[in-house]
């Protein structure tokens, strides 16, 4: 058989108290209504002061005429093998796309039915719906609201 705790009694509610705790609690917000908000900054909006020294340049390191070559011939065998990659990429399209004409020239002799099948779209395949112009005119006298900007346009004059 379970033992259990005696339930506490509940004390008796002191609406004196409770009506003082209100009044406490309408004072602290009254105070805190009066007080306008801090904004906390940005840390990334404000650039620290010694970054705005102008004094502080930063050098570019030198580099060697080795490592100057180096860097000539990594980039040549990089663009080397992006182009080898890209042509084999393009030589395995061009005979995937050749394979596909000829078993249509192939599916034709058989049967036009089926080439006819073979070769409508499936409007499942791809899900695209568009509606509206394609280009739209400006509307005239418009000014964008994208804000302040200092127009640094040359006008050239003859």
């Amino acid at each position: 058989m379970p033992m259990r705790a005696e339930p506490k009694k509940k004390k008796k509610a002191d609406p004196k108290r409770e009506q003082a705790i209100r009044e406490r609690m309408k004072k602290k917000l009254k105070k805190l209504e009066r007080i306008p908000p801090q904004l906390i900054p940005i840390e990334d909006f404000i650039k620290p002061s010694k970054f705005l020294d102008e004094t502080r340049v930063r050098t570019p390191p030198k580099i060697t005429p080795e490592e100057q070559e180096r860097r000539a011939l990594l980039m040549k065998t990089w663009a080397l093998s992006k182009q080898k990659e890209h042509e084999a990429e393009n030589t395995g399209l061009e005979s995937l796309l050749e394979a596909q004409e000829e078993a249509l020239r192939e599916l034709r002799l058989e049967s036009e039915e089926l080439y006819n099948a073979a070769i409508l779209t499936d409007p499942g395949l791809l899900p695209l719906e568009s509606q509206g112009p394609c280009n739209t005119p400006p509307i005239t006298q418009y000014n964008a609201p994208d804000g302040k900007y200092n127009d640094i346009t040359k006008v050239y004059t003859q």
